[in-house]
């Protein structure tokens, strides 16, 4: 149902008509429709790909894997890459064209949904360039799927929703979900207040907003009895998370407490979360890191440059040494932490000095995996219009200069897991015939020989030999 990055997963449904889905149950939308979403981007539009899903199951919604005979086509965008907005009009033409066949077999009409950041950014540029398209929808309105969905059916014309209310989204989904296997993404919060001048966030997804303990809690929960094992705590800067806490004492929450209450849940052995901001990160959510036995030791803290120059132009608030401290005080709550960072190389007025601070900063923090890109020109943000522009040719050099040395250390972090016995989640078989996958608590995919009645189970899984990505065993 998907288009997703490696290290993102999957999830579909048995819920709950929540109260937006109950005024539009009466409309004429037949049973059995097929829906295909395709999601482009970060674990936020999985989940939300996910949930709109679970928003469309109860007025007859099916997914299908495919957009060849589907009913509804879901394009959940991302705009943080460069010609983000180009490559959704070229799978629009493909689009398109499927609709116009299914029309010419009689087999009644395609609905087009664009949805997600770009749809956000460039609303009335897609419904003009688009015609394919018969909905507009950013991130906060696709819980008013069903109610845009009538309004298309009864030939009133395309529909545009951009809306910038988190809170009523999340008081409008349900609580339940159908997830499809043993680890699931759960938002706890959205949008950005930091505005950083190369990305794009903060005006696609709005301000800062955090859901509340018991909205987070119920979601948990119903994952839990459904066999979901792991949870990954989601938001744009998910360590900005603050809310109410529940026991009415008037106390504000941070993520740390929020994932100590969450662990209390059970049947939920395993929390991820993902991604956090340096200038978030407070005692107690580092404390909770070292003292929280269902937190995996897996961390991912994006820096961006390792020149304060660089730092500073990209609006990140902190130096690179905050950072490095930042760090050392994480490993000394974590000594069996595994970090993971983003880069971006050639952003406007880096010198070969900045960039080899940049090479500096990796070889002193140390990275069990990365992701690292060239800027990007995002339309709209103060990096944009900034003098000095990198040439791409420089760019490309950079970065292969600087993803050489991150995998390097990324084989090196995987082969000093050999020999070691790890708990692994099964989520499913392998390509060769009695072959299980899961997951080690670092994230990597692993591999080894044993019974299917193992699925959804944590297991443990001596390592016998690592790749770059992925790691391979027998079972203990």
């Amino acid at each position: 149902m998907s288009d997703i990055s490696p290290r993102d997963k999957n999830a579909p449904r048995d819920i709950d008509t929540p109260a937006i889905v109950k005024r539009e149950a009466n409309v004429d939308i037949p049973n059995s429709k097929k829906l295909f979403i395709k999601t482009y981007g970060c674990q936020m539009n999985v989940y939300d790909s996910e949930r709109m899903a679970d928003v469309l199951a109860p007025v007859g919604y099916a997914a299908v894997d495919t957009p060849d005979e589907a009913d509804l086509v879901v394009l959940n965008t991302c705009h943080i890459r460069e010609k983000a907005a180009e490559k959704v009009y070229s799978e629009l033409g493909r689009i398109r064209k499927m609709k116009e066949a299914k029309a010419g077999r009689g087999e009644g009409d395609m609905t087009v949904a664009v949805a997600g950041c770009v749809a956000q950014a460039e609303g009335e540029e897609i419904m003009r360039r688009a015609p394919v398209v018969d909905m507009v929808l950013g991130p906060q309105t696709y819980h008013k799927l069903p109610e845009m969905i009538a309004r298309v059916s009864r030939a009133q014309g395309e529909v545009l929703e951009t809306d910038f209310d988190t809170q009523e989204k999340f008081d409008e989904l349900p609580t339940t979900r159908d997830p499809k296997g043993f680890s699931a993404f759960l938002t706890v919060q959205e949008g950005c207040d930091k505005f950083c001048t190369f990305c794009v966030v903060p005006y696609t997804r709005g301000a800062e907003v955090s859901r509340p303990v018991e909205q987070i809690v119920a979601e948990a929960r119903d994952l839990a009895k459904k066999g979901v094992r792991e949870i990954t705590l989601i938001g744009q800067n998910v360590n900005a998370y603050h809310a109410d806490a529940p026991d009415g004492s008037g106390k504000t929450w941070g993520l740390g407490a929020l994932i100590r209450h969450v662990a209390k849940i059970g049947g939920i052995d395993r929390i991820r979360f993902t991604t956090s901001h340096p200038r978030d990160m407070d005692e107690d959510l580092i404390k909770t890191l070292g003292d929280e036995e269902k937190l995996m030791p897996y961390f991912h803290l994006p820096i961006q440059a390792g020149s304060d120059k660089i730092l500073r132009a990209m609006n990140r608030g902190h130096s690179y040494a905050e950072y490095r401290d930042l760090i050392g005080r994480i490993r000394e709550a974590r000594p069996d932490i595994a970090l993971s960072g983003d880069f971006i190389v050639g952003f406007p007025g880096e010198t070969d000095l900045d960039f080899e601070q940049t090479l500096k900063c990796v070889d002193e923090i140390v990275y069990g995996s990365s992701f690292s890109f060239k800027y990007s020109v995002r339309p709209g943000t103060p990096g944009a219009g900034l003098p000095r522009q990198v040439p791409e040719d420089v760019k490309s050099e950079r970065l292969k200069i600087l993803q050489d040395r991150l995998y390097a250390q990324q084989f090196a972090f995987n082969q000093s897991l050999v020999g070691k016995t790890l708990p692994v989640l099964v989520e499913g078989t392998g390509r060769e015939d009695g072959q299980l996958f899961g997951r080690s608590p670092y994230l990597q995919g692993t591999h080894f020989m044993g019974a299917e009645n193992l699925i959804g189970q944590i297991v443990p899984v001596q390592i016998t030999s690592a790749g770059k990505n992925s790691l391979i065993g027998d079972l203990a």
